[in-house]
């Protein structure tokens, strides 16, 4: 199966439509259909520019092209680095030590599985956290999960910096809102969201088969990837258990989804969250070459623009909808709040 033999939804339905329509409710089961056999899907949304997107990568290469002295500043680690940036070689691969994560890649084709993780140290990558949307207005156990958020410091990318987040932000978090209404018709979508660009320097980092984000599944509940300048993000089909290169369609406008964590526990795992990898790769060692000659003023940055949305509330359950599909999987209740912390201990980002 190739990357784009993955089902796409097209989100411009649900403005042109009714909820209750014939094509609308195909979309919806043709979505959630997508996320039990794939665990992953396009979305073609016309909302999403181009050029916004172009604008939010300039702004991470640039932000994370400025040193390490001052990108510290913006760093929260007393918070989990749940707001601000995380600096690389601080995250840790959860599957470098996981052993139900180890079974699954022993499970894999040897030719389909990712690199070796086992040996790998943190990731030579780079994030930034930026919420989208307001605190929720009630009093909650994880209070460093709702901290505000930062804003960098230098005057040439704070004046650009919360327009920026916004816009593209904004783009994102309407097509994850639509996934979710195309999952479950007449449910809230009053989840909080995480604008969370990822950023790898390729001057540092650029050799061929060098692990910038070791094999993983996010925590949260749906992960929503723009387009990358780069290519070496690799994603694993559930239904095939093959290593697909994400390469986007040439034209038209396109979000990759893929289910988290949080998606699996709250189906009891009807829905499995999606993993990914980004290597350095054939192909990113030539797009790096060309931009030398085509962009020789920008930096080599690597940068992964997307957008964590997180189950509805930090206060709520994540009680199962469903039944354990596999039987060696157990998905106890408990709180998102407590969820998200588990994982973040998992990968060194939280004590």
């Amino acid at each position: 199966m190739s990357f784009a033999s993955l089902p796409i939804i097209n989100l411009d339905l649900f403005l042109t439509e009714t909820h209750e329509s014939q094509a609308v409710v195909a979309e919806c089961k043709k979505a959630a259909d997508a996320l039990v056999m794939y665990g992953a899907l396009l979305v073609q949304d016309s909302r999403v520019s181009e050029d916004d997107n172009d604008t939010f990568l300039d702004l991470v290469e640039d932000y994370f092209s400025q040193s390490e002295e001052i990108l510290r500043k913006d760093e929260r680690s007393e918070l989990g680095y749940q707001v601000g940036v995380t600096l690389e070689n601080t995250e840790k691969p959860k599957c470098a030590v996981d052993e139900p994560c180890l079974q699954i890649i022993a499970r894999l084709e040897p030719s389909e599985r990712p690199l070796d993780i086992t040996a790998h140290q943190p990731d030579p990558k780079c994030r930034f956290f930026w919420k989208m949307g307001d605190v929720p207005p009630y009093e909650t156990r994880y209070p460093a999960l709702n901290a505000p958020n930062v804003v960098p410091e230098d005057v040439s990318i704070k004046n650009r910096w919360v327009p920026t987040m916004e816009k593209w932000g904004s783009s994102m978090k309407n097509a994850c809102a639509h996934v979710f209404i195309n999952l479950i018709l007449g449910v809230s979508t009053t989840m909080p969201h995480l604008l969370a660009p990822t950023a790898s320097d390729l001057k540092k980092y650029g050799q061929k088969d060098t692990i910038l984000a070791g094999f993983h599944s996010d925590l949260n509940f749906l992960t929503i990837h723009g387009r990358s300048r780069y290519p070496g993000l690799h994603i694993w089909a559930r239904n095939t258990g093959k290593r697909i290169p994400v390469v986007f369609p040439p034209t038209g406008r396109y979000l990759l989804v893929q289910a988290g964590k949080q998606f699996e526990h709250l189906s009891g795992g009807l829905v499995k969250a999606g993993f990914h990898e980004v290597v350095v790769s054939d192909n990113t060692l030539k797009t790096i070459e060309r931009r030398k000659q085509t962009h020789r003023d920008r930096p080599l940055i690597l940068p992964i623009p997307s957008l964590a949305e997180r189950a509805k509330a930090l206060k709520a359950d994540t009680n199962n909808l469903g039944n354990e599909v596999e039987e060696e999987t157990l998905y106890e209740p408990m709180k998102v709040g407590q969820q998200v912390q588990n994982e973040l201990r998992h990968i060194a980002l939280m004590a």
